[in-house]
């Protein structure tokens, strides 16, 4: 009866209508180990999608103007005693902050904004007026009184004209969650929800303002109040991040791939997954502040400009674009 039992889970779990994160995250690791080997750029032995060493990450984006840009910019942080972080694993072929560099650099460093713009705001996402700025790996502990440890920080930052609201994009390539408390993760926290009592959460006990942001906000009401588990604990950087727009009036914008079912199940915000269920549990007003656009369709903007043909050709290799 078991061995039946099995057969049938298996035989059902091909009829499952979404796609599984594994699936694709294993074809984007061929397609980066194929692009890693056809430039002859020195790999792990183990991984042939992550190069050999950190300190070759600028093999992992594709225009030389673009590491010569990130560069700049590192200098000019570390000139002025500011953080300009490249992660820990900017060298894996999956990197999303690489990806990021990838897509969106080439915009910055041609001050070419208008593929982005149109992506955007066929999602729905304002666009702000006057001159565009834009910076990567934006912080500042300020928000949340993050006066010690890594702060919350968003990949870019659009910034238009006085009176225009910003945009923050966060950029998801094949991660499967918005990432979790570190204080619940190393068991130092139970999981429960401290909504009444905001003292006995480790973190509101010791200065920072998550909670005093979420209250400003209107996320204590309705299911976050009554929930039993505490919404930071799993969900705690999407909270974070939508909670550091809001508290700069600016939207918080997902940049996500469309073939990853972790964030959104489908090509449209209003299929399942994680950033649907959690845009749900927000207040109404800070939800229309909260939206999300493909790399797709980014790419496919900026691809269909013609001003970009230097480099999307191999953008479509490395990320096996099927556009």
């Amino acid at each position: 009866m078991r061995e039946n039992e099995d057969w049938s889970c298996r035989r059902r779990a091909k009829s499952w209508p979404y796609a599984r994160r594994k699936d694709f995250e294993k074809s984007l690791q061929l397609e980066a180990g194929e692009w890693f080997k056809s430039k002859a750029y020195p790999v792990d032995k183990t991984y042939p999608y992550i190069l050999e060493k950190w300190e070759q990450w600028p093999s992992n984006i594709i225009l030389p103007e673009v590491v010569d840009y990130v560069l700049k910019e590192k200098e000019k942080a570390e000139a002025l005693r500011k953080p300009f972080p490249l992660h820990k694993y900017i060298h894996h072929g999956l990197s999303s902050q690489a990806m990021m560099f990838n897509l969106i650099g080439p915009l910055v460093v041609r001050n070419d904004f208008s593929a982005l713009r149109k992506a955007l705001t066929a999602n729905e996402i304002p666009w702000p007026g006057g001159e565009i700025s834009a910076r990567f790996e934006v912080e500042d502990r300020s928000v949340f009184n993050e006066d010690s440890g890594q702060p919350t920080s968003i990949d870019l930052e659009i910034r238009g004209a006085a009176g225009f609201a910003p945009l923050f994009i966060e950029a998801k390539l094949v991660e499967r969650e918005f990432g979790v408390c570190s204080v619940f993760r190393d068991g130092d926290c139970d999981g429960c929800n401290p909504a009444q009592d905001l003292d006995s959460c480790y973190l509101h006990f010791i200065g920072r303002k998550y909670w005093s942001q979420m209250k400003d906000h209107g996320f204590l009401g309705g299911n976050l109040l009554e929930s039993p588990i505490c919404p930071l604990a799993s969900y705690y950087q999407f909270f974070r991040e939508a909670l550091f727009a809001a508290a700069q009036g600016g939207y918080f914008v997902l940049l996500h791939d469309e073939r990853n079912p972790a964030f959104v199940r489908g090509k449209s915000a209003g299929q399942p997954g994680l950033l649907p269920f959690l845009r749900s549990l927000s207040p109404d007003p800070l939800r229309e502040k909260i939206g999300s656009v493909t790399i797709q369709r980014v790419f496919e903007a900026i691809r269909d400009s013609g001003r970009h043909n230097d480099w999307t050709g191999e953008f479509v290799k490395k990320y096996g674009m099927e556009i």
